[in-house]
């Protein structure tokens, strides 16, 4: 088990920077990973925004002044990363953000990474409707299954809110789920 106060001072110390990079990348990658992959969907392009979201950690360490946790603070660099990039490929696209997303979601079954059945399918179609608060809300919680207090401080966002937030996203799953 890593001590964040320690990694983070070792990540804005030069002749330690490196290693503890490599530290912070093999303890977080995955679970970083999963959070864009929610997002973006599809493997390569989650594999790019990881990638960019190390990137921008790196160059920002020193910015970091530990008012929330390390991991909340990646995962809200992962998550602007992620939302940045749907929006970017949807302007070069010439179509909306909601309209991108339900594209990645018909893409879906192409995917080689993507180990869903049919039930998965539809869960994902099902999360593309949903506004994007409550679909990070829905993301965090229901795959990530990530403690509300956890999410307030990713998103800045009140527990009370999430809470809301989050039954809104299930009935809108449940209603969507059923319409067949």
């Amino acid at each position: 088990m890593i001590v964040e106060e320690t990694l983070v001072q070792e990540l804005k110390t030069k002749n330690t920077q490196a290693q503890a990079f490599e530290v912070l990348v093999s303890t977080y990658k995955e679970r970083l990973y999963w959070q864009i992959r929610g997002i973006v969907l599809n493997h390569d392009d989650a594999d790019d925004v990881l990638q960019n979201t190390f990137i921008k950690i790196y160059k920002n360490i020193d910015g970091f002044k530990g008012d929330s946790k390390l991991f909340s603070w990646m995962y809200r660099i992962a998550t602007n990363e992620a939302l940045s990039f749907i929006k970017q490929k949807a302007k070069l696209q010439g179509i909306t953000d909601v309209d991108y997303q339900e594209k990645l979601v018909s893409n879906l079954q192409a995917d080689v990474y993507f180990e869903g059945d049919e039930i998965q399918l539809k869960l994902q179609q099902a999360i593309a409707t949903l506004p994007e608060k409550q679909k990070l809300v829905f993301n965090m919680k229901y795959f990530q299954e990530l403690k509300y207090e956890e999410i307030s401080e990713i998103l800045d966002t009140s527990v009370g809110g999430l809470k809301a937030s989050y039954h809104l996203a299930v009935k809108k799953v449940e209603q969507y789920l059923k319409k067949d």
